[in-house]
């Protein structure tokens, strides 16, 4: 995509979120005609979002259980950057308020041990392994602004750093002691009573399989994977969206657990 275009595409997102617009797809002689094009938009409203949330410390992988990508109609995983003020500690709160509408997305979140050269991608779970040095549980920020999913447009949805606004972490295990990633069992819970669970299989059949994924699609920008970087994994679950206050929850078998309250 030309440079200016997706520059004054990446502009119209960043005055929606100013001005507390809800999402809507672009128009299509305006927004982005390809994936590729519509990564060209997010990278350059990344930009415009280091101002006042830092720089990037990390990657979202988003839709890679089967209820996530049936729930959203479609049927790939995409990716967004973190940054680095949108990072929080377990039991942090968060405020509805700020955002057009909040959503929670329960993961399993990695953190990269030594960066992933561009030149060796494509990676499996066996391969990439090196390149981690600690799992741990978390839960996204997401903000949909309120999205129509019938009209739901990927292109779209990707320029807008495919709806990344946060993530919260608990404590990093460090790899000698994980645990059979692909089996374990997360569960949700809000103010103690079960709002949903996953597996770790969820993740793309193994949450290093978003890891591969994301390396090879950072490639394909000339991009790598850097030493401490955080990537979130995908929910094994569908979105919660709170409707009121509450304490939100994950626990994962052999891993822990991370709590985020959320207030008005």
């Amino acid at each position: 995509m030309e440079e200016a275009a997706a520059r004054r595409a990446a502009e119209v997102l960043l005055d929606e979120h100013k001005s507390g617009a809800p999402f809507r797809p672009f128009p299509l002689r305006d927004g982005p005609a390809t994936i590729s094009d519509a990564y060209d938009i997010q990278n350059r409203l990344v930009f415009l979002l280091r101002r006042q949330h830092g720089e990037i410390v990390g990657y979202k992988v988003g839709l890679t259980s089967a209820p996530m990508q049936s729930f959203c109609g479609i049927n790939h995983p995409i990716a967004g950057a973190v940054l680095e003020r949108r990072v929080h500690q377990s039991r942090t709160t968060v405020h509805r308020r700020d955002f057009g509408r909040l959503g929670l997305e329960f993961e399993i979140a990695i953190r990269i041990k030594s960066g992933i050269p561009v030149e060796e991608t494509p990676h499996t779970v066996a391969t990439i392994q090196p390149y981690i040095d600690g799992v741990c549980a978390a839960i996204e920020l997401v903000d949909d602004r309120n999205a129509v999913y019938a009209n739901l447009d990927v292109r779209s949805l990707v320029a807008d750093n495919s709806w990344n606004a946060g993530i919260v972490l608990s404590d990093f295990v460090v790899e000698k002691t994980w645990p059979d990633l692909r089996a374990v069992l997360g569960k949700a819970t809000k103010d103690g009573s079960p709002i949903g669970e996953g597996q770790g299989c969820d993740i793309l059949g193994h949450p290093f399989n978003s890891v591969t994924w994301l390396a090879s699609q950072l490639a394909s920008q000339g991009k790598g994977l850097k030493a401490g970087q955080v990537v979130m994994t995908g929910s094994v679950m569908k979105t919660v969206f709170p409707p009121e206050s509450g304490t939100y929850r994950f626990d994962v078998e052999g891993i822990g657990a991370v709590e985020v309250h959320v207030a008005g």
